[in-house]
C-alpha cells in the first residue's frame, strides 16, 4: 500500500510542475495558477491519496514469491509509469485549457476546466493504483477510497460554483459541455494507464 501511494502521488506532483514549466517555455498563460495547485494538493492528498492506506491486501499475496531484499521501492518499471502518468496529466490538463481558450472561453473558465480535468484524471489514476499490475484488484472493497472520491467531487463542485470560492481561487461556473470534456479525458487517462499495465504484463509473459 505504501508503494501504491507513492506511485499515485509522485506523478501528480510532477505533473503540476510540468504544467507550469510547459506554459513558461511556450510563453503561454498558466493553465493552473499556484493557488489552484495549492487547492489540489490540500484536497486530493488527503481525500484521495491516503485512502490507499486502507486498501485490503490482494488475495494471492501469499502465493507470490518473496521480493529480494535488494529490490528498490521504485523499480525501473514503476519509475517509467510515474513519468508516463505525469505526461498524461500534463497533456489532459494543458490540452483542455488550450481547447477552452480556442473555443472563446475566458481564462477563468479555461483554468477551471483544467483544474477539474487534472483532479478527474487523478481520481481515475487512483482507481488504476488499486493494483499496480492487474486490471481489477483481487481485493475486497475499499469504502474509504470511494468516500474519498465522493468528497473530492463535492469539493470540486464547491470550487466551481460557490461565488466566494470563485473569487478566492480564480475559478468560474461551468456548463455541461466542459464537464463532458472532464469526464471523457479522465476516462481516457484511466484506459491509457490500464493499457500500459497490460503491455507490461504481456512483456513479462513473453
Amino acid at each position: 500500500n505504501l508503494r501504491k501511494f507513492i506511485i499515485w502521488t509522485l506523478p501528480t506532483n510532477m505533473a503540476e510542475g510540468l504544467v507550469i514549466l510547459t506554459a513558461i517555455l511556450l510563453g503561454a498563460a498558466l493553465p493552473i495558477l499556484p493557488v489552484q495547485i495549492l487547492w489540489i494538493n490540500m484536497t486530493t492528498a488527503v481525500a484521495l491519496g491516503l485512502t490507499l492506506a486502507f486498501e485490503p491486501r490482494e488475495a494471492d499475496v501469499m502465493d507470490r514469491p518473496p521480493l529480494p531484499p535488494s529490490l528498490p521501492l521504485l523499480t525501473r518499471q514503476l519509475v517509467g509509469r510515474i513519468v508516463f502518468v505525469s505526461a498524461i496529466l500534463l497533456a489532459c490538463s494543458f490540452g483542455a485549457f488550450r481547447w477552452q481558450l480556442s473555443a472563446g472561453s475566458s481564462l477563468e473558465v479555461a483554468r477551471t476546466v483544467a483544474v477539474n480535468v487534472f483532479v478527474g484524471a487523478q481520481i481515475a489514476y487512483l482507481v488504476n493504483c488499486r493494483s499496480l499490475e492487474k486490471w481489477r484488484p483481487n481485493t475486497g472493497p475499499n469504502r474509504w477510497l470511494w468516500l474519498g472520491v465522493a468528497l473530492t467531487v463535492a469539493l470540486q463542485l464547491l470550487l466551481t460554483y460557490v461565488p466566494f470560492m470563485n473569487t478566492l481561487f480564480h475559478t468560474a461556473p461551468l456548463g455541461w459541455q466542459p464537464w463532458l470534456v472532464v469526464f471523457m479525458l479522465s476516462a481516457a487517462a484511466y484506459v491509457v494507464v490500464e493499457l500500459e499495465k497490460w503491455r507490461q504484463r504481456h512483456g513479462k509473459g513473453s
